[in-house]
């Protein structure tokens, strides 16, 4: 086992230095990773970007798409011969087919590899050809990143965590109950195992529809072929005094979580989450808002979390050759921000910067680059202002998801200082003390899209300059 283990960690060296010299020399790729918790968007994120990066129109903010620079971009096949590819022609026929609706959400890892004939710029323009830059995209549930912190914690320490922090929330009071009538201590019993495994599946369904955020083991969220599997078949328990005898149901689920951190987290780590160059993390901001303070107070601690996966850094030449990659840059993009009118944007993308300020801190300290704005992928609303109570409010027009009608909307007033929402949230608010926030799901609109033009969205193009404008 060791020696086969050896092997394979040297030949996939082996393999990263051979990959690493050829785009040094030869093309150039960019593995841009796109994660993000649920409802954040993460599919229609990445059909508006290679949609808007092969039909230029709307992105004026890409410098090198305004400036004219990129001859072409075309779709090739990934690298990856074992991950899927991403289904970006169904998901862009959902969303600009007769009957527009929101494709499927991500449910395991995807990847799509999108080339982009570029012209250099500069003193040597005039001397140099046209180049080429793969842009490898990955798209992986937000909710595996979180697991990555499982691989610092025991059983132990993961199950004190989680029974301390749920111990208040109506959705875990099932499990609570079953979990405190267990005995840690008595001998393994496989239907007991499972009905609380299943219990705490339950529970964490709950939670994220609930609008929490903090919902690991993320497997037992999104199985997949993994679903029923002893590897999921754990749950937390109460530590309790003494070490639980061999045989005791305690030693086994302590068994079970060791095999998920072996089996399921850590090849995910090193097969996709290692190699990514540039990160973007999508965040429901305003889903976390119309939840209330513990769900924002959630998210931020979350945010921060996802950030302590990332080896943040600087990639340079020889780190690069030698397969010491770092993730260089970093973009947190509150989404959905066409369920606002435009003044309230500068609102918007102070409380994602607020909300991911110590996640942004420890990145720049590592050398990586941040930015947090608001955008939204594809734009399904339009503006207006309408009276109301002797005031102007500022609203958004949309088709509602529920129903298919018409509705302006109006969601409170954002404030101008985060910290009115980021202080009750931490000191434990259950409830907000000024003002009112809702929240509204709405279905894409039908589009009639000019030759030349990709989605319409917002900022997007401002997105695509930080995340990938300097290799173009």
């Amino acid at each position: 086992m060791v020696l086969t283990s050896l092997a394979d960690s040297a030949a996939r060296r082996v393999e990263a230095l051979g990959s690493s010299l050829s785009e040094t020399f030869l093309e150039p790729s960019l593995r841009l990773g796109v994660t993000g918790l649920a409802r954040a968007g993460k599919t229609v994120f990445i059909t508006s970007l290679v949609a808007n990066l092969m039909n230029r129109g709307r992105m004026v903010q890409l410098s090198a798409a305004r400036d004219g620079r990129i001859e072409t971009a075309y779709l090739q096949p990934q690298p990856d011969d074992t991950v899927p590819r991403f289904d970006y022609e169904s998901h862009l026929a959902a969303l600009t087919g007769a009957d527009p609706h929101w494709p499927d959400s991500t449910r395991a890892v995807s990847e799509l590899r999108l080339s982009l004939k570029v012209r250099p710029s500069g003193l040597l323009a005039g001397l140099q050809g046209p180049r080429v830059l793969h842009l490898d995209i990955v798209d992986y549930p937000g909710e595996w990143l979180l697991d990555l912190a499982l691989l610092d914690k025991s059983f132990d320490q993961w199950s004190g965590e989680v029974l301390a922090r749920i111990a208040g929330r109506e959705e875990a009071q099932g499990f609570l109950a079953a979990a405190g009538a267990t005995d840690a201590h008595a001998a393994h019993d496989e239907g007991q195992a499972q009905a609380l495994a299943a219990s705490f599946t339950e529970y964490l369904n709950a939670a994220r529809n609930a609008g929490f955020y903090d919902c690991t083991p993320g497997r037992f969220l999104l199985p997949g072929d993994l679903a029923g599997s002893p590897v999921l078949t754990f749950a937390p328990l109460a530590v309790g005094e003494g070490s639980p005898p061999r045989g005791s149901l305690r030693r086994e689920m302590a068994r079970r979580y060791e095999a998920y951190k072996a089996r399921v987290v850590k090849p995910f780590f090193r097969d996709h989450f290692s190699r990514i160059d540039r990160q973007v993390v999508l965040v429901d901001a305003l889903g976390a808002i119309h939840s209330g303070p513990p769900a924002v107070e959630d998210l931020r601690q979350s945010m921060a979390d996802i950030l302590g996966a990332f080896r943040p850094g600087r990639n340079r030449f020889l780190t690069r050759i030698l397969g010491g990659k770092r993730v260089e840059k970093i973009l947190f993009a509150a989404t959905k921000a066409d369920h606002l009118h435009h003044v309230q944007h500068p609102q918007l993308t102070a409380i994602i910067e607020a909300l991911t300020r110590e996640a942004q801190d420890r990145a720049r300290f590592a050398g990586a680059e941040t930015a947090a704005l608001s955008l939204a992928s594809l734009r399904t609303t339009t503006e207006e202002m309408r009276a109301h109570q002797g005031q102007e409010l500022p609203c958004v027009r949309g088709t509602l998801l529920e129903g298919g009608r018409q509705a302006a909307f109006y969601p409170g007033a954002l404030p101008e200082d985060p910290g009115k929402l980021l202080t009750p949230a931490r000191q434990g608010a259950e409830s907000w003390l000024e003002g009112d926030y809702q929240s509204m799901a709405f279905a894409p609109a039908p589009l009639s899209l000019r030759p030349g033009d990709g989605l319409p969205h917002i900022r997007l193009d401002r997105a695509a300059e930080f995340l990938i404008g300097d290799r173009l």
